[in-house]
């Protein structure tokens, strides 16, 4: 029995935040198997991953008839990358160091990456956005797209950060001009700009601690 095609056509219309938990294990699935229905299947999977831990899951999983080493293995790979992908949030930023972690994986893209980080009050991390990806030596964002972002999530703060793919942090002519352009906006629009860091070969660059912001 495969998934009924209206779980996919208003995941597309209304967002992934529209399934239930065993829809979205129906997503991943695809389809049952003989003898047992996908909406069986998904709520006997969901079941297991609530009552697993990291080191079990995938063995729990294939215990399960109609699942498999493959599915068990795509499941868990989906749970991992959703934490991945999550584990920034509310994390509190005091220092460059503390961003460095959620932001490093940026320093191997080919081309330039433009990322604002959006704070709350107690400056724990919002969201993390790449806001504009340009070529292997510059990219180009206005301060516009930056505090629009902001202005949306409520954010108290925001720091902004790109990567050098040549691996050098040194910031050029045009960085110190966007950066210029940033503490303006954020002083006419009373949103904290914090930062901007420069990640290349295990190394970084902030504006901040070379005391370059003049809030």
């Amino acid at each position: 029995m495969n998934i009924k095609p209206n779980i996919r056509e208003l995941t597309l219309q209304k967002g992934l935040g529209y399934p239930s938990d065993e829809e979205l294990i129906m997503l991943i699935l695809g389809s049952g198997q003989k003898g047992i229905s996908i909406k069986t299947l998904s709520e006997k999977i969901i079941r297991t991953i609530n009552t697993s831990e990291a080191h079990n899951l995938i063995s729990n999983l294939e215990n399960i008839k109609g699942v498999g080493k493959s599915r068990a293995l795509a499941v868990a790979a989906a749970i991992e990358l959703g934490r991945r992908k999550t584990k920034h949030l509310k994390a509190v930023i005091k220092s460059p160091q503390d961003l460095i972690p959620y932001i490093k994986h940026y320093s191997i893209e080919p081309k330039e990456h433009f990322i604002c980080i959006t704070l709350n009050g107690a400056h724990e991390i919002i969201q993390i956005h790449v806001t504009s990806i340009g070529t292997v030596n510059k990219t180009f964002v206005h301060p516009r797209e930056i505090f629009s972002i902001a202005i949306k999530e409520n954010a108290a703060a925001i720091i902004v950060c790109h990567n050098h793919p040549s691996g050098s942090t040194e910031p050029s002519v045009d960085d110190i001009k966007s950066t210029e352009l940033l503490n303006e906006g954020s002083r006419l629009l009373g949103i904290s700009f914090l930062d901007h860091i420069i990640i290349g070969d295990d190394n970084y660059f902030s504006f901040s601690e070379h005391k370059l912001l003049l809030n």
